[in-house]
């Protein structure tokens, strides 16, 4: 993993489950951001109509690599910067 990672929240929803619901965050989000490292579910909720689950929702942070500047090369880690 990198040194450095950002962090984003995302919502993504599903008519099957939770975990397709996660899985559309994450395949959206690759779409345009790269070096996905990890995912963390931080809530999941569920639309209900007539008594059934209609659709279900996924809140998550999505974590991935800081890149650095093109026209840096990697920092030096003892540096402080």
């Amino acid at each position: 993993m990198a040194g450095v990672v950002n962090v984003i929240e995302l919502v993504a929803d599903a008519e099957s489950g939770w975990v397709e619901a996660v899985q559309n965050a994450v395949r959206e989000a690759n779409r345009t951001v790269r070096h996905i490292t990890g995912v963390e579910v931080t809530n999941l909720t569920a639309m209900v109509e007539d008594g059934r689950i209609k659709s279900y929702r996924a809140n998550v942070h999505l974590a991935f690599a800081v890149e650095p500047r093109r026209d840096e090369g990697p920092r030096d880690p003892d540096s402080g910067l």
